[in-house]
């Protein structure tokens, strides 16, 4: 499983100065080297592999260092800060917390996790009004998990016990959630996969040409899997390594048959949710009900906070006291998930997304794939998430190396973007902030072709 590896001896570049972008010294600044090599020495490798910016501060749609450069962000610190990096509102509510103090409860009530506790059941779908705060993606996976197959084990016996998930998917980096993932390279360390977990060819269009949901029930029934067997489905509603979205028609009938065979539905919206896609769960773009969802990176724009939001006769299947966790609705990120959930709405940022996505960001993107059409192989675009994937002309094989050579011609440029994904390194991923000002969108764009014209000419 090797990483990207970007150029650490610095390299004069041209000076770039713009509204937006700042590029005044050698790249990766000669006087970052020993904080990156300190980091080389006492971190992990895994901990490696992004473009080397060792960050300052970063303010509204722009990463700077401390050497006079800044970066036009389309990394969103991965989907994170969706309402823009170090926003006022979100400090403040922080700050409040710092000089009061209080900066941790266990699972002690406090004012603040009953608030935002009310306010994600009020943006979820009716009837999923039970809400379980957690800190990170993997343990909301894990959790949704433990609910699916309690349900299904407690109501119909032992039997209905199988998860199945999505070949090419991703949903944490524990054990459970790499169970559950669909990258068989992630989970060559377990070893012994245990039983009852199950994956099914994802309907992408693409790595997979087929997207009918005959294919997902003959995948079970070749597998000796009957529905009476499934206790959950869990699905990333666009998988990361693309955004791979869903088909329309097949989300549905995904949705009937959980439905019509007492499967719990999983939704993860980790990545996904809140405002990314241009609505506020992208399972919403597939008229389609979870009965629960997974939530993280954007319920806050800054802080580590998770969630799972469910159905009532789901969530309150363990006894008090019996399902927690240490930092669950810790304060800090509490608070700065409710002044985000506050910009989300009151600067609609949602349907900014959806808007910006359709008249700026889409269209630029199909004049890069109409100007490269043996090069592009695909672009996907809902909203402020897109990718485009890159290919040999010779082959059809995933271009990884070209991704990654897009990615260095735009970091030298001051367009930030985190390491290519894809099933094989070969997608150039693009996430901007939500509130990213519609002409910083455009320069991005022309950046972004710019480094396509260098890198494949």
């Amino acid at each position: 499983m090797a990483g990207h590896k970007y150029r650490l001896e610095p390299l004069a570049v041209p000076t770039v100065e713009t509204s937006y972008r700042r590029i005044v010294t050698d790249l990766p600044v000669p006087e970052s080297l020993p904080i990156l090599e300190k980091l080389a020495q006492y971190e992990p490798v895994s901990m490696q592999g992004q473009p080397p910016v060792v960050w300052d501060r970063a303010e509204g749609c722009q990463v700077f260092d401390r050497w006079g450069n800044a970066w036009l962000d389309w990394s969103s610190c991965v989907l994170v800060s969706n309402a823009g990096h170090g926003r006022a509102e979100i400090c403040d509510a922080v700050r409040e917390l710092v000089d009061r103090p209080l900066l941790s409860t266990y699972v002690f009530p406090h004012e603040g996790r009953a608030m935002l506790c009310e306010k994600l059941a009020g943006v979820a779908p009716e009837g999923l009004d039970k809400v379980f705060l957690l800190s990170t993606g993997s343990e909301a996976t894990e959790n949704a998990v433990k609910l699916a197959r309690t349900y299904g084990v407690e109501k119909h016996g032992r039997r209905k016990h199988v998860i199945v998930s999505f070949g090419g998917a991703f949903h944490g980096r524990t054990l459970g959630a790499q169970m559950i993932g669909g990258m068989p390279a992630l989970k060559a360390w377990i070893v012994h996969l245990a039983p009852g977990f199950v994956q099914v060819p994802f309907p992408d269009g693409y790595y997979n040409s087929d997207t009918t949901f005959e294919l997902f029930e003959k995948t079970l029934a070749d597998a000796g899997i009957a529905p009476e067997d499934v206790a959950g489905v869990i699905s990333e509603s666009y998988q990361g390594v693309g955004p791979n979205f869903l088909p329309d028609d097949y989300a549905r009938r995904l949705g009937c048959w959980c439905q019509e065979n007492d499967v719990v539905l999983i939704m993860d919206e980790v990545q996904a949710g809140f405002g990314r896609t241009g609505k506020y769960f992208c399972f919403e773009h597939y008229d389609l009900t979870p009965d629960l969802i997974c939530c993280g990176k954007g319920i806050s724009s800054s802080l580590p906070i998770s969630a799972v939001i469910g159905r009532e006769e789901i969530m309150d299947l363990y006894p008090a006291g019996s399902m927690t966790s240490t930092h669950s609705a810790s304060p800090l990120p509490v608070a700065a998930a409710i002044a985000n959930l506050a910009l989300l709405e009151g600067e609609s940022l949602v349907e900014r997304a959806a808007d910006l996505g359709a008249r700026v960001l889409a269209p630029g993107l199909q004049r890069i794939q109409a100007a490269y059409p043996d090069r592009v192989a695909a672009i996907y675009c809902r909203g402020l998430v897109a990718g485009v994937l890159l290919r040999c002309p010779e082959t059809g094989e995933p271009d990884s190396p070209s991704a990654l050579a897009v990615n260095e011609a735009c970091f030298r440029k001051g367009l930030l973007m985190f390491s290519p994904v894809g099933v094989a390194g070969e997608c150039v991923k693009i996430a901007p902030p939500l509130s990213t000002p519609e002409d910083a969108l455009r320069e991005g764009i022309q950046v972004l072709e710019e480094a396509f014209s260098e890198v494949l000419g």
